[in-house]
């Protein structure tokens, strides 16, 4: 295709196997779109394309993508506004027709798994560093590690307890994001080994949250149940943790947590498994020695030499 299609707040360039929308800086785009300046969609993250009737003699160009394939859709969860949604182009009525064209040429580019969810990230995610003001504290993310810096005007006491946190994406297995534009939302991390949110009458406390002792219980990390409370979140107001600002947050967060996820091994840690020859042959000499003095057994001989030459 490679043609150009401008409609209100972004503008989308077709390409052979993507569709790159810039979004406008003007006062009337909604900031999260702004902050967002500019996405690259692969044909292969979309699910279908729509051209509905707009508000006020305009029609709306959306290009849906497949579940799963987008990290900040992922983060927002179904909480974003219609005016907030970067994969709607909005034009006038008069150019409907021109719309209807671009939408089936579109439609003809999607793959064979378009009705499938996506079993990874296909559309970048906003790039770190990055960080917000939240109500009780400054959130920061460096690409690796997610800082949370308490402020002693908001902070709860059990914040301020556990003092300042880090915690590094390889110690994560997600993210919560719940829109300041709504009651109580917060951005909250999920490390690894924590148990699901449950009300603070029903945590254990004392030395089975620790061992796991009690009668059918596994050793977890209780979480506490509201947010205010937890180390792990940071909590919106009134003009902390903007959607333009948190939402990308969250996103970037998801996606880094994602893919340490399905990383593989280390070649490093597959190379230190295995042990220098010398130092099995050295090990072997002295076993034979010990078997000869009759400080060993021919079974036992025979078993930890095995054992050792299983490690070449």
């Amino acid at each position: 295709m490679g043609d150009v299609l401008a409609g209100i707040h972004a503008t989308w360039e077709f390409d052979t196997d993507s569709v790159l929308i810039r979004y406008e800086r003007g006062i009337r785009t909604p900031r999260l779109l702004q902050s967002l300046r500019e996405r690259r969609v692969p044909h292969t993250a979309l699910s279908s394309v729509t051209l509905t009737p707009g508000k006020r003699g305009t029609v709306v160009l959306r290009a849906v993508p497949r579940p799963g394939a987008d990290p900040l859709l992922e983060a927002a969860d179904g909480q974003l506004k219609d005016g907030c949604d970067p994969y709607r182009l909005v034009l006038p009525a008069a150019r409907e027709t021109l719309a209807e064209y671009y939408a089936d040429e579109l439609r003809a580019c999607l793959g064979a798994d378009a009705g499938e969810p996506a079993d990874r990230f296909l559309v970048a995610a906003p790039e770190a560093p990055m960080q917000f003001k939240a109500y009780d504290g400054r959130a920061g993310f460096d690409g690796e590690r997610i800082s949370f810096r308490w402020f002693w005007t908001g902070a709860s006491s059990e914040k301020w307890k556990a003092g300042d946190q880090m915690f590094p994406v390889a110690d994560l297995c997600g993210v919560e994001w719940r829109s300041p534009e709504g009651l109580e939302g917060y951005l909250r991390l999920l490390p690894k080994g924590c148990d699901a949110v449950a009300p603070a009458s029903d945590l254990l406390t004392g030395p089975e949250a620790r061992t796991g002792t009690a009668t059918g219980v596994q050793p977890v990390i209780p979480r506490p149940a509201r947010a205010d409370q937890d180390p792990a979140a940071v909590i919106f107001g009134l003009g902390y943790g903007p959607v333009h600002e948190s939402l990308p947050f969250a996103a970037a967060v998801l996606e880094s947590v994602r893919r340490k996820q399905s990383a593989p091994p280390a070649a490093s840690l597959t190379a230190a498994a295995r042990r220098d020859p010398a130092d099995i042959a050295e090990r072997i000499h002295h076993l034979g020695e010990l078997h000869r003095a009759g400080l060993v057994t021919d079974e036992e001989f025979s078993a930890k030499k095995a054992q050792l030459l299983a490690e070449l």
